[in-house]
């Protein structure tokens, strides 16, 4: 899959999945990639579909390390295979609900850079199972510190798939009714 869209696998990747809109701010995620390309490197992929797909290209433009990719939204096999390759996966949202795409990078293992915005900080605890964020510079200071801190980072992850499957998973829930139901 990364050989289809020209992804090195050899070097960090740092992934966003989501919509191209100004809510999950792509722009944004660029900029912040674009200060940690100075002191690593790394390549971007954005992965999403198209409301402001333009200008999201427009602001990739030149980076061969930036890949943009418009997929459509039965493209479930090649996002997993894009959390499942990437080194962070990040979620830049302005403004989110619950973000599916936070729970399944986590349950696969990756640490989580995302703003602290909606129902992300139930997801990602920060310095646990990711870091959160509240500004384009500090997700880009995030992104480089787990990229210089690659045990600490694999750490966040084993810690974000914890706390999916305490949390987030219909067994967990079930169990925890259970134990509620014998209690009572």
């Amino acid at each position: 899959m990364l050989e289809r869209f020209q992804i090195d696998p050899q070097r960090p990747i740092l992934t966003q999945v989501s919509r191209f809109d100004r809510l999950k701010d792509p722009v944004g995620v660029i900029r912040a990639y674009r200060m940690v390309k100075k002191y690593h490197d790394c390549q971007l992929v954005l992965a999403g579909g198209a409301a402001v797909l333009q200008e999201v290209e427009e602001a990739a433009a030149g980076d061969p390390d930036i890949h943009v990719l418009d997929l459509p939204p039965w493209s479930a096999p090649v996002i997993n295979a894009l959390q499942r390759a990437s080194t962070i996966v990040n979620q830049n949202s302005i403004r989110e609900g619950f973000g599916l795409t936070v729970t399944e990078a986590l349950w696969k293992k990756k640490p989580v850079v995302a703003t602290a915005v909606g129902e992300i900080p139930s997801q990602v605890i920060h310095k646990v199972t990711g870091m959160l964020v509240h500004s384009v510079e500090g997700c880009a200071y995030q992104l480089r510190y787990l990229l210089a801190n690659p045990d600490f980072a694999r750490r966040n992850g084993r810690n974000g798939h914890e706390h999916v499957k305490e949390n987030f998973l219909i067994t967990g829930n079930l169990r925890h009714y259970l134990r509620c139901s014998s209690s009572c």
